[in-house]
């Protein structure tokens, strides 16, 4: 759970940086640089052997690397036009769909069904937003979904976190032709936003989000993936001045309480069929 929530504040806290950048670097080129500068971040740190994977394996890492990029490019389509808390809390549908379908007793369908009333509440049950923001952002959560899905399998697998550095950059080179038109409109002014934005929501993110997959399942990592919205919404009210609802505030502490039980109710699993593997 650690892993995730840390991971969830590195994420939101860099997409704050970044939206400041979207005037200068544009929406796309924006999260397309900042993916390459991840890419060579975690190959430097990790320096992934390229001979003698499987054929399967390497598929795991494209789609992981696809699923990466799509989802940074529909977040950042959303988050301009739409406020944070309210593209994270549609972003999450995607991981939770995941939990919901993974489930097999009644109390985890339960919870997962709770946590999507809290988001339902989080989100204000509606209210004028951008209709191509709202597609952007839902688009975002069906990409969110299947890095959910491939995360414990990455996470799991041989490779591990030199498996991770690949998907990073296959998604920085998917991107390439958003990142390079915006290179040389990059300043030293921007160079300690772009690298900060990389290292917390990128480099960092996927790291931990990989270890915890690496250490629960898909169904277990999809519902604590709703510290996201959580986060996202008071972020933005906190620092963009998006102020929330005592009706989001509930639906926060739903949330929330639905991710703690089903990690508790999945420990229990766990502890009657073994540890998770290891490589």
């Amino acid at each position: 759970m650690l892993f995730v929530l840390c991971g969830s504040l590195g994420m939101q806290f860099s997409a704050v940086i970044a939206i400041s950048l979207f005037d200068d670097l544009g929406v796309l080129g924006t999260s397309a640089t900042r993916m390459a500068i991840a890419a060579l971040l975690l190959l430097a740190i990790f320096r992934p052997r390229l001979r003698g994977r499987t054929r399967a394996e390497w598929l795991g890492i494209v789609l992981y690397g696809v699923a990466m990029a799509a989802m940074n490019a529909f977040l950042f389509l959303a988050f301009d036009r739409l406020p944070l808390g309210i593209t994270t809390t549609i972003d999450f549908l995607g991981p939770c769909v995941v939990a919901l379908l993974a489930s097999r007793g009644i109390r985890e369908v339960l919870l997962a069904l709770a946590a999507f009333a809290g988001v339902a509440l989080i989100a204000g049950l509606g209210g004028p937003f951008d209709p191509l923001g709202l597609c952007f952002a839902a688009l975002a959560g069906v990409a969110f979904g299947l890095y959910t899905f491939l995360a414990p399998r990455i996470g799991k697998s041989s490779g591990g976190l030199q498996s991770l550095s690949l998907s990073v950059a296959v998604a920085a080179i998917l991107t390439l032709p958003f990142s390079a038109p915006a290179a040389h409109l990059i300043r030293i002014e921007h160079a300690l936003p772009l690298v900060a934005s990389a290292l917390l929501g990128t480099a960092l993110a996927f790291t931990l989000d990989t270890l915890a997959g690496r250490l629960t399942s898909a169904r277990v990592l999809g519902v604590l993936f709703a510290f996201d919205p959580v986060v996202g919404s008071i972020l933005g009210a906190v620092i963009l001045g998006q102020m929330l609802s005592p009706m989001a505030v509930i639906g926060m502490c739903i949330v929330i309480a639905a991710g703690a039980g089903i990690v508790w109710f999945a420990g229990g699993k766990t502890e009657q069929s073994g540890p998770p593997p290891v490589s």
